[in-house]
């Protein structure tokens, strides 16, 4: 990991120094999009769309080549599992990959928009 000179805030303009910094931050598991669903390479347990909290995600764009494009999800399970899942991003991205983070960011929208934010 690169980090700044008063080696606090890393440098996260590369996918291996961001995916470094997540690891220190105990997202350590590793994901996989599949048509069943997203699945811990870990655990080897499955997740629905509704059991993932897509925490952050950052875009990244190859040194030397600009179609050399890839995406890091920073995800959190309901039951606590910490870990990312790294897609290509662009015309090169995996099908389910996108599948799957669409039905996240509806099942998120759906929530958000039913929730009055007054415990009702």
């Amino acid at each position: 990991m690169i980090v700044n000179e008063n080696k606090t805030v890393p440098d996260l303009k590369s996918l291996q120094a961001c995916l470094a910094k997540m690891i220190a931050e105990g997202y350590t598991d590793d994901f996989k999009a599949t048509d069943d669903g997203l699945k811990s390479l870990r655990t080897e347990k499955m997740y629905a769309p509704e059991e993932v909290n897509i925490v952050n995600f950052y875009r990244f764009e190859g040194v030397s080549d600009p179609d050399d494009m890839s995406i890091l999800y920073v995800i959190e399970t309901n039951d606590g599992l910490k870990g990312t899942l790294v897609d290509a991003y662009g015309a090169y991205a995996s099908p389910e990959v996108n599948e799957f983070i669409l039905a996240v960011e509806r099942i998120n929208k759906k929530v958000a928009k039913t929730d009055k934010g007054d415990g009702s």
